[in-house]
């Protein structure tokens, strides 16, 4: 049945999921994941020779900082963004390789092709809010401007909420919502863990730092009495 008001054959859980319209993906997923390694290294490459050659004198740790909030800000804005505000990528008909993502993705977690409530709203502050600090992050750790720890660690603790929001809510409505063992490992824990265990580095670093610094501050003050 493929007509709008019946129900389309898809390969989600559950099977009984209502995607009224629902045209199948026709990109492999090894093509899917290709582009987007590839041009997440690109991201990656241009912000490393970047902050090399253009800004001087900043640490390797901050260099690296600097590629992770560039590739992860890239993220947000443009997958997640087209996820929000596409409602009705799976009826895509054109082969668009971001609909084509999210068609892909929901293998591993069938919330995102149902347009759960709670996803659509962890994913539309990621992409509207996290998606351009991120970037913003990128340009004051270039400036060594003075809120960039403060503004990293803000940014990684928004990421460190939504990422447990969204495993919560999962397990709270049963956990599951995969296609199979792989898309679940695949997809759902080892693509997010990124977001769990950069972000929770991040905020240590940045704890460490303003600590330091606030020392400092003491000292220069304990010495001048």
């Amino acid at each position: 049945m493929d007509s709008e008001g019946s129900q389309t054959q898809h390969p989600y859980v559950p099977q009984d999921l209502h995607l009224p319209g629902f045209v199948p993906g026709v990109i492999s997923e090894s093509h899917i994941v290709g582009v987007y390694v590839f041009a997440s290294v690109i991201v990656i490459s241009l912000t490393w020779i970047g902050s090399g050659r253009v800004v001087t004198k900043l640490s390797r740790s901050d260099r690296l900082l600097m590629c992770w909030w560039a590739f992860t800000g890239v993220t947000h804005i443009i997958i997640e963004g087209y996820f929000v505000f596409s409602p009705g990528f799976f009826k895509d008909k054109t082969a668009c390789y971001l609909s084509e993502v999210w068609k892909e993705y929901s293998k591993g977690d069938s919330r995102y092709a149902a347009r759960d409530s709670g996803i659509i709203a962890v994913e539309g502050i990621t992409a509207v809010l996290e998606g351009p600090l991120s970037l913003l992050t990128v340009y004051a750790i270039a400036t060594r401007a003075s809120y960039s720890y403060i503004l990293q660690i803000a940014i990684s603790l928004g990421q460190l909420y939504g990422t447990a929001v969204y495993y919560i809510t999962s397990i709270l409505e049963g956990d599951n919502f995969a296609m199979s063992p792989y898309y679940y490992y695949s997809y759902y824990v080892f693509a997010n863990s990124f977001w769990v265990w950069i972000p929770t580095l991040i905020v240590i670093r940045g704890w460490k730092k303003i600590c330091a610094a606030f020392q400092v501050q003491v000292q220069k003050r304990s010495k001048k009495r």
